[in-house]
């Protein structure tokens, strides 16, 4: 099928946002732009608030101090399809419906394009077809979701994103449940997506491949953006060593020259098998 026409751009920004599941904060008092038309990639250790921040950004929290806005309009002052016409998030390990195929779950994708007066059209049809071609899972198209491996459920959704055609992309944790080759193939769709106009966001752990695919770096701690920039701006052995605790060098990426981390915790030269004749 041919390209998608780009969406047109929009821009995420934080404001003294603090964000809370109850009374103690998990994120406090961010300032944040995800840069229009950028691949912005947010690390930090486990609980620091990355993926709470990208909830506020697609308003699934609303903070309790701050704002959060899409092209300076407060997110919570746009209606519900509206808003999901230009934002969509693929959170960490949804759950299809029981029995629902993958096309139907994909096709859930297009509900924010749909209103009394404009029902199911051709476009649909082109954008569902594009978004199973583009994820491959174009011949899995009537197996119910349920019986897909981990790796192309993970897949399916974000066939589901896709189809939804929105300007603006965030994924939590996107590579969970999928095989180093695919986690690689998923980031280089990712990166397709942000050359053909979309801004997209994504949490991810693993460093070197955030380095590897983001042009714009976000580290948070303990519920505060701590550095933001480019990898090579961002990714030193000091933060490394105060942000996950974990001594390393860092250095140029072979076949990239992006920033590579190669941590200190083994010592050269020694094993933990068996001695030899053992």
């Amino acid at each position: 099928m041919s390209r998608q026409r780009p969406p047109a751009p929009a821009g995420l920004s934080a404001r003294g946002a603090t964000l809370s599941y109850g009374r103690t904060p998990v994120v406090e008092d961010v300032d944040l732009d995800l840069p229009i038309g950028g691949l912005t990639v947010i690390v930090g250790p486990n609980g620091c608030g990355k993926s709470t921040l990208l909830k506020a950004f697609a308003r699934v929290l609303k903070p309790v101090r701050g704002a959060i806005t899409l092209d300076g309009k407060d997110v919570h002052g746009y209606r519900g399809r509206e808003f999901a016409r230009t934002v969509a998030l693929l959170p960490q390990s949804p759950i299809a419906p029981e029995g629902v195929s993958v096309r139907d779950l994909v096709r859930r994708g297009r509900h924010p394009h749909h209103t009394l007066l404009r029902q199911w059209s051709p476009d649909d049809d082109h954008a569902i077809g594009f978004a199973l071609d583009r994820t491959g899972l174009g011949d899995l198209a009537d197996t119910p979701a349920g019986d897909l491996s981990g790796g192309q459920r993970q897949r399916a959704w974000i066939a589901m994103v896709l189809a939804q055609e929105t300007p603006i992309v965030l994924l939590d944790e996107p590579t969970t449940f999928l095989d180093i080759a695919h986690q690689y193939e998923l980031l280089e769709l990712c990166a397709e997506l942000n050359d053909e106009g979309r801004t997209v966001a994504a949490v991810l752990h693993d460093l070197d491949q955030a380095a590897r695919f983001a042009s714009h770096l976000v580290v948070v701690k303990a519920g505060r953006v701590v550095a933001q920039g480019t990898p090579h701006e961002v990714l030193t052995a000091a933060r490394v060593l105060d942000v996950f605790g974990l001594a390393c060098d860092i250095v140029p990426d072979p076949l990239t020259g992006t920033p590579k981390v190669i941590p200190h915790t083994r010592r050269a030269g020694t094993t933990t098998g068996p001695a030899n004749g053992a």
